[in-house]
């Protein structure tokens, strides 16, 4: 997650790599197992993930960001896209302490 400080906001941007690496952590998976083309839109079941490796990604992010995800919204969250979006908005919206 790569992150630059700009008028007092942390910027930073959690991607598919890093949030596919928590996901086969969560699972126990070997980061080898890459998935091809493009996973944004394909629902995280279909992907061979359920509710429970998403809420062990969302308090790895919550405790290394030091953030409170909306859990409504993440809930809600079907794919990637929808996951990284409402990761990303809690992040880039983070002020420096």
């Amino acid at each position: 997650m790569p992150a630059r400080e700009e008028r007092g906001i942390i910027m930073q941007q959690f991607d598919i790599t890093a949030l596919l690496a928590l996901l086969r952590d969560s699972a126990g998976e070997s980061d080898t197992n890459d998935l091809e083309g493009d996973v944004l839109d394909v629902p995280f079941g279909e992907l061979g993930y359920d509710s429970l490796a998403l809420l062990q990604v969302t308090g790895v992010i919550e405790r290394d960001s030091g953030v409170t995800l909306d859990d409504e919204a993440l809930d809600e969250a079907e794919t990637p896209r929808q996951y990284l979006a409402v990761v990303n908005r809690v992040l880039s919206s983070r002020t420096v302490a």
